[in-house]
């Protein structure tokens, strides 16, 4: 079996725009991807396709070998652009290789360690521009069967956080706290905003709560500076969905910088970085929960991978309804009072028509309408 071709596919979706790929074979199987990077979508779609250039023509089996040759061959290093267009050929890869061995993903990784996966909802917080409508909003998350959920309760902050706004997170907090009840974990994006006498005043001010973890409090690539506030915090902290080799986490680890770990498969190098990833987490007692904000492909993706490995601790799942999600994907990964199933479907258990990808095209949606679609 050799390749023949790789393809990008820019879909346009809420206020979001998500890259699929797909890669051909001349035995008539393919494979899919996902390399959704918010804001470089035609960038990281133009990379993909330079790909060609390495792949045409070579083995899709040697998942190894050609992550490396790419990666290598780059000799500007490595960058999200770059990785994230790997991490879709990679899982695609993968994809073609369990399919063609009738085999799911996870058992070429070493087999099943659990049948399901936690999972902790994301994007379910449009329209909650006060504590009171945030708080009815997590409700119907919980009554959806959820038992977690993620959101950035800082809107556009940056740096410091002045007092009154400080009493508006607190309340928001507190408010989702007495509409779920303590058995639901309530989990803090913080998107890197802050320094780090502020995030640790926050995550003091948030602790009574009892906060999941308190995601990229402070920039991800100041290690010394997150290692100051993991140092501090009464809340564990959670970082990955920016790092993008095995390197990054080995330095972040190394630093002390880290209580969870977040690789986020579309930008980190795929399931071959991922599950290297996940061994030097493995290694030094930190668990593992993928960042997964986009689609059903990067989802699947995360499943194989947390299926395989023993430290997966919890996934991140967009409860966001797009029109055409049914129509786009053959198959849905979706949660059952709050876990993901793990499924026996050969590859990826997953595939998309690209027709249906080619009629919602690329849209220019800003970042403030991507990152923060909420006010306060």
């Amino acid at each position: 079996m050799k390749i023949t071709d790789v393809k990008p596919f820019i879909v346009s979706a809420h206020n979001d725009n998500w890259v699929y790929v797909k890669v051909y074979t001349d035995e008539g199987i393919t494979g899919v991807g996902e390399c959704s990077l918010e804001t470089r979508e035609q960038t990281v779609a133009a990379a993909v396709r330079e790909l060609n250039r390495y792949l045409v023509g070579k083995d899709p089996f040697d998942t190894e070998k050609l992550f490396y040759l790419c990666f290598r061959d780059e000799y500007w290093g490595a960058g999200a652009v770059l990785t994230s267009a790997l991490s879709a050929v990679d899982m695609a890869l993968w994809d073609i290789k369990g399919k063609a061995l009738g085999v799911p993903v996870y058992q070429l990784l070493g087999g099943k360690f659990r049948d399901k996966l936690r999972c902790y909802a994301n994007r379910w917080f449009f329209g909650g521009d006060t504590p009171d409508k945030l708080a009815r909003l997590a409700e119907k998350v919980v009554q959806k069967g959820y038992t977690a959920m993620k959101w950035d309760p800082f809107y556009l902050a940056e740096g410091t956080i002045t007092p009154a706004d400080l009493r508006g997170v607190v309340a928001q907090v507190k408010a989702l706290r007495d509409a779920v009840g303590w058995d639901v974990d309530l989990l803090i994006e913080g998107h890197g905003r802050f320094n780090p006498y502020t995030a640790l005043r926050i995550a003091n001010e948030l602790a009574p709560y009892k906060p999941y973890f308190f995601e990229e409090p402070t920039l991800p690539e100041n290690l010394d500076t997150c290692a100051r506030v993991r140092a501090g915090s009464p809340i564990p902290v959670a970082s990955g969905e920016r790092w993008c080799t095995k390197t990054d986490f080995r330095a972040a680890i190394e630093a002390s910088a880290i209580d969870i770990a977040q690789p986020d498969l579309r930008v980190c190098g795929g399931i071959t970085e991922g599950k290297k990833i996940a061994a030097l987490c493995e290694a030094n007692q930190i668990p593992v929960a993928p960042h997964n904000i986009h689609g059903q492909v990067g989802t699947a993706a995360s499943l194989q991978l947390a299926a395989a490995i023993p430290n997966a601790l919890i996934l991140e799942y967009s409860v966001e309804e797009i029109e055409w999600k049914d129509r786009l994907f053959d198959h849905q990964y979706k949660p059952i009072n709050g876990y993901i199933q793990i499924e026996d479907r050969p590859g990826l258990g997953i595939d998309f028509d690209e027709n249906v990808a080619l009629q919602y095209p690329f849209r220019n949606i800003s970042m403030v309408s991507t990152l923060y679609p909420y006010e306060f």
